[in-house]
């Protein structure tokens, strides 16, 4: 079959608007302490009625219509989310009922912040050998696993969805051909961030939600220094994989973590001819979707130019990372 390419992006964020003031209330800071440590202005929360099902089909229907395919072309649907409607079944599945994809296998992957680059890996290795259409969407509703009053994690995240259409033609007509990929994941750091009840180990019994640990919990400074650490040295060994050099990449989309961070990663990273592109002033941290709702937006801005080479960066809890490397 022909190389595989993305053919489609697709976004979607809740109405409500959250301001700095509103979710530093109970966190006891203010504006300006949350955009000096994070670069972040706004986020956006999902409304009581909708759940992460919702905004990643919303997102998948951008998706198809800039793809210009239907629902029922999709061979597999998959859904990257640390936040999933249920335990179980998979939210893909959901999403494949909202869509009316009926043909499409459809599977949910959790490498939290990293999901939609492991996603994007493991959509292309099923087309490689089924062929076909996939529909890979990032969601994540992080608004209902805050703690109102930890303001480590309050002021970071919002909620959103962002989706790509993979498919044969990556290698002409309007497709963008997925070059290469590398995934990672250091399991002697997971307990840098976690939700520690509601699984096995832990059930969420009243203890547990007594003592809040159905809430986010994130080790803010260990997790900074595993992006400062690893990042750099990880894209270096990427690109040499790739077989390209820095000043061959000129664009970067990363995870929207944290905007101060990523100013500092992207120096060390050393890519002279790149562009980061980073939305989080007006949608905060939203987990898995923060790469695709950002390629989305450049994309629709006409920011990438045919041929230019994008560097796509998760990171997030595992400890995990993962990179593509796209031919736009």
């Amino acid at each position: 079959m022909s190389e595989i390419g993305i053919l489609g992006t697709g976004a979607h964020v809740p109405d409500r608007v959250v301001s700095n003031d509103e979710v530093g209330a109970a966190a006891g800071v203010d504006d300006a302490w949350i955009f000096r440590k994070t670069a972040i202005r706004e986020r956006r929360w999902a409304g009581e009625e909708e759940a992460t099902s919702d905004l990643a089909a919303a997102a998948g229907r951008a998706a198809l219509e800039s793809a210009g395919i239907t629902a029922g072309e999709l061979s597999v649907i998959v859904v990257a989310t640390s936040t999933p409607d249920r335990p179980q079944p998979p939210t893909a599945a959901y999403v494949q009922h909202l869509l009316g994809a009926a043909d499409a296998a459809a599977f949910d992957i959790n490498a939290v912040c990293s999901s939609e680059v492991f996603a994007l890996s493991a959509a292309e290795g099923v087309l490689a050998r089924r062929g076909g259409h996939a529909l890979v969407i990032g969601a994540d509703v992080y608004s209902r696993i805050l703690d109102p009053a930890d303001r480590r994690t309050v002021v970071l995240f919002g909620d959103g969805a962002g989706a790509m259409v993979l498919g044969p033609g990556g290698s002409g007509g309007h497709a963008s051909r997925l070059r290469h990929t590398a995934l990672h994941t250091f399991g002697d750091l997971a307990g840098l961030i976690q939700v520690p009840g509601g699984g096995s180990r832990l059930p969420l019994d009243q203890a547990a939600l007594d003592e809040g640990l159905q809430y986010f919990a994130m080790d803010g400074r260990g997790v900074r220094r595993f992006v400062e650490d690893r990042l750099p040295p990880l894209t270096k060994q990427f690109l040499h994989e790739a077989g390209v050099v820095p000043d061959d990449i000129a664009h970067f989309v990363p995870h929207q973590a944290n905007g101060v961070m990523l100013e500092t990663v992207f120096e060390q990273m050393a890519l002279p001819r790149c562009t980061m592109h980073l939305t989080l002033e007006r949608y905060g941290n939203t987990g898995a979707a923060s790469i695709p709702i950002t390629l989305d937006e450049a994309a629709r801005s006409g920011a990438f130019q045919r041929g230019e080479l994008i560097l796509m960066a998760g990171f997030g809890g595992g400890m995990s990372a993962g990179f593509a490397l796209v031919e736009w």
